[in-house]
């Protein structure tokens, strides 16, 4: 479990891409902090610590992780959103985050508004019935609160401490952008979902 609020901007200094998925190394002076085996949200993927050497720790991205993340465009150099595993006691700034991307989105503008900038992505298909105004949703690993939303894309601010503190400045029109929504939605409209049908009968019961 993570809260969303980055640790450290990581740095990758290698990628190898096999068969079986991706492995990557990144350098990040969390790394003395990592064992493996540890849980670490990159770029809001939560991956396991395959290794850890000095300055740098490595992490296996299989195929499926692949598959529903932006991890593949990741190249030597790329810097990387970090975040360790939330330890009991520790505060909850951010918001309940599980590591487990829900799609890909898309930066359509980033406009200045004050000592804000505006960021403005799409949403992946059925993925804006979880996104409310004020709600939360974390974007490439951070946590954020939603200014404005339609079902196709969502907007959020970012004062400038995100924007030094993480990847999230340096993003312009066109760049994937791994997105979680608030896992409680998600358990809330599980456990609406059988009744969906009896409210609707009730309605149109009501209308006639």
């Amino acid at each position: 479990m993570f809260t969303g609020l980055i640790a450290d901007v990581g740095r990758v200094t290698e990628v190898s891409p096999s068969a079986d998925g991706y492995r990557f190394t990144i350098e990040t002076g969390l790394a003395d902090r990592i064992s493996t085996g540890d849980s670490v949200a990159v770029n809001g993927a939560c991956l396991t610590a395959t290794e850890v050497e000095g300055s740098r720790f490595s992490v296996d991205a299989m195929n499926q992780t692949i598959s529903l993340t932006s991890l593949s465009e990741l190249k030597d150099g790329a810097p990387v959103n970090l975040e360790l595993a939330l330890e009991a006691g520790e505060r909850l700034g951010g918001h309940l985050v599980q590591g487990h991307v829900d799609g890909v989105g898309e930066v359509l503008s980033a406009t200045d508004d004050g000592f804000s900038v505006r960021l403005r992505f799409s949403l992946p298909s059925g993925f804006g019935r979880y996104v409310i105004p004020q709600g939360s949703i974390t974007v490439e690993g951070v946590s954020l609160t939603v200014t404005e939303c339609t079902g196709e894309w969502a907007e959020v601010a970012l004062i400038p401490e995100t924007r030094e503190r993480t990847t999230l400045g340096r993003l312009g029109p066109g760049r994937r952008l791994n997105l979680e929504c608030d896992v409680i939605a998600r358990y809330v409209e599980r456990m609406v979902s059988p009744y969906v049908g009896e409210i609707q009968d009730h309605d149109r019961n009501d209308e006639s």
